[in-house]
């Protein structure tokens, strides 16, 4: 399986698209400056104890207030709890290593026995702020790195259950015994199979002092505050999905280039030739055809093979996936046949859809009705299979006696919602615009303003592919037409993401200019 990684960076935001043997399964959007993401460790105050939940709201700094539960807190909070107390209040150096452990947190106790208003505490983004909801945290804090996840504080060593060799197993705990100090427990990652003792020891090393940087920051940073990001949604990708089957990542930003071409560097160096730095004049994800797919997946009507589609319903917790034959039922002979094939293909396209949207809690799927118990077991081994490939932490509950299957899908951000409706930029929406005939003078009175009363003598104006093609038919087109009598150099990029009348203009830096 071929897998490439397109990156397409704007002054509003980083799209970033997975593409498996072409086909579109992965789409993050990622803000510049965006806070508050999974895997951010915090310092916050506890604003208010919720004994009923057994649980607490916390300050981190976010609109609303963070949420832990009291088995969230983990089992060594009392040392921990005294650690942070000691370093923020006393100003005490920590000394990790050599910390005394408190007696250990139960499972049947009470938040309100170990925390109290205004207390400082050290917490973790486990789940983005969805709705009226703000983000949800632990206390029981884990450093991801490429090969291990460092657990501070505990005294485990566990290995990735997808490492089925005993010999291997056996291998890398016995590197992590010797390198691991004392009060640090590690969980060794799918990836670190078949690594040297030196890379592993590496990553460990780097994990170990970004915690000890966490503990310095709490001596001198107010509260709340940051004490350690996660990277930017490009790289996190990276780290988790780089493989053997990657082949390609194209970056059309020359400063996001030169830092993806960095990570990989610095893990992977045989890798580096991977990364390239896309210069085409056509939107990078019109080049790859992303655009289009988007434009077609994310509807809430999906075809997929031969006439059969999806209906795909959302409610905040709930996901309705709706399997419909389409044509294929009236030139069906047998309806028993018919539905398991259909239900098949559904099967590839709703995991897919599943990864595509980041759609989690449960998910309740409305396959065709098949009334062969064989089918039926074949469709549920399929769907876990299907669901192999998908990072969530997922569970797939065999068909119920009505034809329903259930999937519960871990949710850590909001579900990527996309308007895949191109609403009238002259109208609005109202459904009534300016005649089309008028357009031409409109973008020729913009761009007259930009080069005498602004000045620019350099223009890159984006349309729609219609209008694009028409300002540039022919030898003397209205694009070289426009040019000389303006004395500009301009540029028309056909953009497939735009409106039928929609322009805007753009100067050599990248900057809208209008």
């Amino acid at each position: 399986m071929n897998r490439e990684l397109i990156v397409n960076v704007t002054q509003s935001e980083i799209s970033i698209a997975l593409i498996e043997d072409k086909q579109l399964v992965e789409l993050n959007k990622e803000a510049p400056k965006s806070h508050f993401s999974v895997g951010d460790i915090y310092l916050g105050t506890v604003k208010k104890i919720m004994p009923g939940l057994n649980a607490a709201f916390v300050n981190i700094g976010s609109e609303k207030d963070a949420f832990v539960h009291y088995l969230d807190l983990g089992e060594n909070f009392s040392t921990m709890k005294r650690l942070v107390a000691d370093v923020a209040k006393r100003g005490v150096d920590p000394n990790f290593e050599n910390a005394r452990r408190e007696k250990g947190l139960t499972k049947e106790g009470q938040i309100e026995s170990v925390l109290t208003v205004g207390q400082p505490i050290i917490v973790q983004i486990v789940k983005e702020a969805i709705s009226t909801k703000g983000p949800r945290l632990t206390a029981d804090i884990s450093l991801a790195g490429r090969h291990v996840v460092l657990v501070p504080l505990s005294n485990k060593i566990s290995i990735s259950q997808k490492i089925r060799s005993n010999l291997e197993k056996k291998r890398l705990k016995a590197i992590a015994q010797n390198l691991l100090p004392p009060n640090y427990g590690l969980i060794i990652r799918t990836a670190a199979k078949d690594k040297s003792h030196a890379e592993i020891e590496e990553d460990i090393a780097s994990l170990i002092a970004k915690w000890e940087s966490v503990l310095e920051k709490i001596k001198s940073q107010p509260n709340p505050s940051l004490l350690a990001g996660e990277m930017n949604r490009t790289t996190v990708i990276l780290r988790d999905l780089l493989n053997g089957s990657f082949t390609n990542i194209y970056v059309d930003d020359q400063a996001t280039f030169d830092e993806v071409r960095e990570y990989i560097r610095s893990i992977e160096p045989e890798k580096e030739k991977i990364v390239k730095y896309y210069k085409g004049k056509v939107p990078i994800f019109d080049n790859f055809d992303i655009t289009r797919q988007i434009k077609s997946a994310f509807g809430k009507t999906v075809s997929f093979k031969r006439g059969a589609y999806l209906i795909i319903e959302h409610t905040e917790a709930l996901h309705v996936i709706d399997v419909n034959s389409g044509k294929r039922a009236k030139i069906a002979d047998n309806q028993e046949d018919t539905a398991m094939e259909v239900n098949c293909d559904a099967v590839k396209e709703i995991a897919r859809q599943l990864r595509l949207r980041d759609m989690g809690g449960i998910v309740v799927v409305d396959f065709i009705d098949m009334h062969l118990s064989e089918n039926r077991n074949a469709l549920f081994k399929m769907m876990k299979e299907a669901m192999s490939e998908d990072r969530a932490k997922h569970t797939v509950l065999p068909l119920s006696k009505f034809g329903l299957m259930q999937i519960t899908r871990q949710r850590v951000r909001p579900e990527t919602k996309i308007e895949i409706n191109d609403v009238c930029p002259t109208c609005r929406g109202a459904g009534r615009i300016a005649p089309t005939v008028s357009l031409e003078e409109q973008i020729e009175t913009q761009l007259a303003y930009l080069t005498e009363e602004k000045g620019e003598r350099w223009i890159e104006l984006h349309t729609g592919p219609y209008v694009a093609a028409y300002l540039c038919k022919g030898l003397w087109s209205v694009k070289w037409r426009w040019a000389l009598k303006y004395k500009c150099y301009l540029k028309v990029v056909s953009d497939m993401s735009m409106g039928y009348v929609e322009s805007q203009f753009y100067n050599r830096r990248g900057e809208q200019l209008m």
